[in-house]
């Protein structure tokens, strides 16, 4: 089913991180709702977004009135008003909207956004800290994690796979590091398979342990 042919999302919040969901969602090709009570918000991403409207989402008459039952999803990215956040989820639950994502800033917030509705919490400032903190030491070229203890990183190819199969260096039997692709210079990335050869200068993306990417990185 193509993006188009999805019911609409609703964006509550369109500071910098709700601003850059909404954007995002409209360029995948998604019809974007987004709703902010700041009037100059509203006006900056009128001409972005399939429609603006300035709105308390935290009232249910209001979310009732902006037709909550027709949309998809529901991303509820108020930021520093825990409160306001709190209510619009509350609300968003009791007209019946399940699919609802939620930006928190602490633990203790992130348990009550559960608590009153949200199926999905993120902490976009704390993975942006983490993300900055494995690149600082400038052997990982990008970097994500998934439960705190595995990742997908991308690298520069250490010394010691450069030129022969992956086969042969047996990144995953000696590193305890998957090669899950490999991007040269002027190509595109392809799919590793065991008989890859590794060049110098090659970018690796990798999956495992972050303990064990970044002892194979510093290899």
């Amino acid at each position: 089913m193509s993006a188009r042919k999805r019911r609409p999302v609703l964006v509550i919040g369109l500071g910098r991180f709700g601003g850059a969901v909404a954007e995002t969602l409209e360029r995948m090709g998604h019809e974007v709702l987004g709703a902010d009570c700041d009037s100059q918000l509203v006006s900056e991403f009128a001409g972005t977004l399939t429609t603006t409207v300035e709105a308390d989402c935290t009232d249910t008459k209001v979310l009732e009135q902006l037709g909550v039952a027709d949309f998809e999803a529901a991303v509820v990215a108020i930021g520093t008003d825990i409160e306001a956040s709190v209510l619009a989820v509350l609300a968003l639950s009791d007209l019946g909207m399940t699919n609802i994502w939620a930006k928190a800033t602490n633990d203790k917030h992130a348990r009550i956004l559960e608590r009153t509705g949200a199926a999905h919490v993120v902490f976009p400032e704390q993975r942006m800290g983490e993300r900055v903190a494995h690149l600082l030491n400038e052997r990982l070229l990008d970097f994500i994690s998934f439960d705190g203890e595995f990742a997908i990183a991308r690298l520069k190819a250490p010394e010691p796979v450069v030129g022969v199969p992956l086969v042969t260096s047996g990144c995953r039997k000696k590193f305890d590091v998957t090669v899950v692709g490999v991007k040269r210079a002027g190509e595109n990335f392809i799919h590793a398979v065991p008989d890859t050869i590794i060049f110098p200068d090659d970018e690796l993306v990798v999956s495992g342990r972050i303990s064990d990417i970044e002892r194979f990185s510093a290899i």
